[in-house]
């Protein structure tokens, strides 16, 4: 039975930095893509960054680009996503999630995601 579980969000003022981290409990790791999606207080669920093919491409939302890095470790089947000069906009519950295709351009649409972990908080005063 596989399953994420995200862990390293809190609270920090902004300009601050966090890092993330999903773990990946299944034994094919590699043969997954992997995002976070994020969800602020009476909004929907929007796609931060992701992987978005086989080779391992990668894209970012807009909003984060620049900002944000997300890296997938295939050895320590771990997700992680560092968070630099966060902004009060950025608060939310960060989710990390998994797909058995790489889904390219639509990569943030939730839907495309048979796998979550339960969420982490980040807060940005």
């Amino acid at each position: 039975h596989v399953q994420l579980v995200e862990s390293g969000g809190g609270s920090v003022q902004a300009g601050g930095s966090l890092t993330l981290s999903c773990k990946h409990s299944g034994r094919t790791y590699n043969k997954w893509c992997m995002a976070w999606f994020r969800q602020g207080s009476g909004k929907e669920r929007e796609g931060v960054a992701a992987t978005v093919t086989a080779g391992g491409s990668i894209d970012y939302a807009d909003s984060v680009r620049g900002r944000f890095t997300i890296s997938q470790d295939n050895a320590k089947n771990t997700l992680s996503l560092v968070m630099d000069y966060l902004r009060p906009e950025d608060t939310g519950t960060y989710y990390c999630a998994a797909s058995g295709y790489c889904w390219g351009t639509t990569w943030a649409n939730p839907s495309r995601y048979e796998l979550w972990g339960q969420g982490t908080q980040v807060t940005v005063s």
